[in-house]
């Protein structure tokens, strides 16, 4: 009987162990895929329906993502990671990603990929103000940076930490270089997040779309990706602004994890995502794909014209990678 039972274990325990290997074998980790932020969640779906790789949905920011990249170097969790584009500059610095050049590596624009295949784009957005009408209750839908600091808005507006998550720090880039400031001086920036504490904002580390939609934060810095799935796909009362002083467009990349586990998945899911089953995905989620020149016509008629668009400018990401940390400690200092 006990012959028969330590038999009956280690059957069980070599079954477990093979499932485990198959799953494993089907499976892809990444950090930083939220299926609430720039439609993930449609795009997992896909992958698993073209690839057979599952990949599980991940609610970490850029920053939490660096971060856990860096504790795990000698031991790899993740095959691939998403990150606002400095901190997929800062990944290759730090090592924790491997050069990978995707299939459609040809058709990204040189401006938008490493050279060596460390990090690359696959879709833009621009920051602006995600403003849910209704929870304004009767205010004026604000239209510029400096709307934002008058007392009536106070309570309504939310920005993520900018010491923490990407998303963040593109709006004190945006306001400070609206503001007049530069990449080597953020004084305008750290000035307007402290008058802005007056106004009492919320200041959370992850996405928080769900927390528009509700009213509890009725004006979010925020992508225009993220406001328009909110007003035509959630059908939400929700308007997208490009401030009057002007904004900032930011790529986001993906890179492949060095000695990821399945490192052979994470490459099948980079493919995908610049596909053009993938790139399609992201227009339909309204974002702009790194591989298509134009943005399908029936998702165009729903951007605001492009003479809005017009007020959104670039900056030299890498410069702006550089002055990352230093920006978040002035702001964790001064304003925090």
């Amino acid at each position: 009987m006990k012959a028969l039972m330590n038999k009956m274990l280690r059957v069980g325990l070599l079954s477990l162990a093979f499932s485990s290997t198959v799953a494993m074998a089907q499976s892809a980790i990444c950090y930083n895929c939220p299926p609430e932020w720039a439609d993930w969640g449609s795009q997992l779906k896909a992958i698993k329906a073209k690839t057979g790789i599952t990949v599980p949905p991940d609610n970490k920011n850029s920053g939490q993502s660096l971060a856990q990249l860096v504790a795990e170097k000698n031991s790899p969790v993740a095959d691939v990671t998403y990150l606002g584009v400095t901190f997929g500059i800062q990944a290759a610095a730090d090592g924790v990603v491997t050069p990978f050049k995707p299939a459609a590596w040809n058709d990204i624009p040189d401006a938008l990929k490493d050279p060596a295949g460390n990090w690359f784009t696959i879709h833009s957005g621009t920051l602006g103000l995600m403003v849910n009408v209704d929870a304004l209750k009767g205010k004026p839908i604000p239209k510029s940076w400096a709307d934002l600091l008058k007392p009536e808005y106070k309570g309504l507006i939310g920005y993520l930490d900018p010491a923490s998550a990407f998303v963040g720090y593109v709006g004190a880039v945006a306001i400070n270089q609206a503001r007049g400031g530069s990449l080597d001086n953020f004084g305008p920036a750290i000035e307007y997040f402290k008058a802005l504490k007056k106004n009492e904002p919320i200041v959370p580390k992850q996405t928080s779309y769900a927390r528009v939609l509700s009213g509890e934060i009725a004006i979010l810095l925020d992508y225009d990706f993220n406001a328009y799935r909110a007003k035509y796909k959630d059908k939400a009362n929700v308007a997208f602004v490009i401030p009057a002083e002007g904004t900032l467009v930011v790529p986001y990349v993906m890179s492949l994890v060095n000695k990821g586990p399945n490192a052979e998945n994470g490459k099948k899911v980079l493919d995908f995502v610049l596909s053009d089953e993938g790139q399609a995905l992201w227009a339909n989620a309204y974002l702009r794909p790194v591989r298509a020149s134009a943005v399908p016509a029936d998702v165009q008629a729903r951007f605001l014209p492009a003479t809005e668009y017009a007020r959104a400018k670039t900056v030299d990401y890498g410069q702006m990678a550089k002055v990352q940390k230093m920006f978040s400690e002035r702001y964790l200092k001064d304003v925090q």
